[in-house]
């Protein structure tokens, strides 16, 4: 008995949970900007991102020469280091690619940068 009580409970509250979220209207979007466009928001995403994407790559790099400096002559150490610095140089080739394409479909496009 105890447990179809829990049971019930649990599918009563999962079926009033949207009807309660759906209840209250919090209004219009806060600090929309209408006159946003597509290549201004992809601008505002890139000058977010980019500054991480540079603190990763410096951390990539320094845990690299960290691995080289412990590495101690190990062959496997060794070949760990290595790995590190090429998926590193990898991941910043990758990176100026990604960042890179919108510039690329823009001037393609004709609207310039």
């Amino acid at each position: 008995m105890n447990r179809k009580l829990i049971t019930l409970s649990n599918v009563a509250i999962l079926l009033v949970l949207p009807v309660a979220a759906l209840a209250f209207n919090p209004g219009g979007v806060p600090n929309a900007a209408p006159n946003l466009t597509i290549n201004q928001l992809v601008d505002v995403v890139f000058s977010i991102l980019w500054p991480i994407v540079v603190a990763f790559a410096i951390i990539m790099f320094i845990l690299a020469a960290f691995l080289f400096m412990t590495a101690q002559g190990d062959p496997v150490k060794l070949q760990q280091a290595r790995s590190a610095v090429i998926w590193g140089v990898v991941g910043v080739a990758v990176a100026l690619l990604a960042f890179s394409i919108p510039f690329v479909i823009r001037n393609t496009i004709g609207q310039g940068i």
